[in-house]
Parts: structure tokens; C-alpha cells; sequence
């Protein structure tokens, strides 16, 4: 393995290790909401998704990699996020960092996602966040904006998160 790829790896898992951390049931508003960087991805299913397309809705995106401990734990809480907020026009994209589908596929085995999962297969677009570490969510506005971030883990289908999101449409 090259020096590069190791430095990268270590990287990585620091980032990893910082959303452990951090972890709490809150959600940070970012000063100024600044323009969310727009994205083009391929989720699992060969879809492309681009963040403007979701303009007037709020999107909920999630940055994780396969093997972050904290990435896993907050899956289901996330599905069962996704069962309530996709009928009310709330988005909810996680993108894969560094991997490739394979290593997702069998990522999913054990631990399904019902919600699209894009693939940021060189890291271009999470050099585009201000990412503290994996996982990192952002909750971008209607009108594009990031809007709150959560370093660390969370309970996704916490309802007080939640309506914190809903606030966003109104």
C-alpha cells in the first residue's frame, strides 16, 4: 500500500473516530447557512441523484463509510427516520465515502438501508463539506442551504430531530 493510500486510510479512520466522540442528540446550526455544495451521484440502484433536484424540499445528508462503528449503529434509527419523513417530503440521502457497491452490497446485508445511498467513490464531493468526521450529516434547506450539521452518530427517528427538520418547511 502506497504512503498516500495509508495517509488517506488513517485519515479516514481519525475522522471515524471523531464522530464517536461527538456523538449527542443534537443538531449545530450552521452560521450564515452557506450554499450547500450541488452533487451529481449514482445510489446503489444506478439512479443519479443531484441535490438541486430536491430544491424546495428539505434533504437530510448523511456521510458514512462501511467499517465506522458509529456509521452502523445509527442505520436503523435512520430507516425508521426515513418510514416517517418520506411521506412528508423531507429527503434523506446517505453518501458512501471511498468504497466501492460491492463492499455496500455486502454492507447491506447486514445492515439495510431503505433509504437511496449515493456513492462518492473518490471523495470528491465530501471535499466539497465541511466534514468534521464520519459520519457527518448535514440538513440542508428548501432554498439549498446547509442549515444544521451533526458530527457523531445519532438517533434519527428522535422526534425532537426531527421536527427540527420539519421546521424547514414552513
Amino acid at each position: 500500500m502506497s504512503v498516500m493510500k495509508r495517509l488517506s486510510v488513517l485519515w479516514v479512520w481519525l475522522l471515524c473516530m471523531a464522530g464517536v466522540v461527538a456523538a449527542d442528540q443534537t443538531l449545530t446550526p450552521v452560521p450564515g447557512r452557506p450554499a450547500a455544495p450541488d452533487f451529481e451521484l449514482q445510489d446503489t440502484e444506478g439512479k443519479r441523484h443531484r441535490l438541486s433536484d430536491y430544491r424546495g424540499q428539505p434533504v437530510l445528508i448523511n456521510f458514512w463509510a462501511t467499517w465506522c462503528p458509529p456509521c452502523r449503529e445509527e442505520i436503523p434509527s435512520m430507516n425508521r427516520a426515513w418510514a416517517r419523513i418520506a411521506e412528508e417530503g423531507i429527503i434523506m440521502l446517505a453518501i458512501n465515502v471511498g468504497e466501492d457497491e460491492d463492499t455496500i452490497f455486502v454492507f447491506t446485508a447486514d445492515y439495510p438501508a431503505d433509504f437511496p445511498v449515493l456513492l462518492d467513490r473518490d471523495g470528491e464531493v465530501i471535499g466539497q463539506w465541511p466534514v468534521k468526521g464520519v459520519p457527518t450529516t448535514f440538513i440542508v434547506d428548501p432554498e439549498g442551504r446547509i442549515a444544521y450539521r451533526a458530527v457523531g452518530g445519532r438517533e434519527w427517528d428522535d422526534e425532537q430531530l426531527l421536527d427540527v427538520i420539519r421546521e424547514l418547511q414552513e
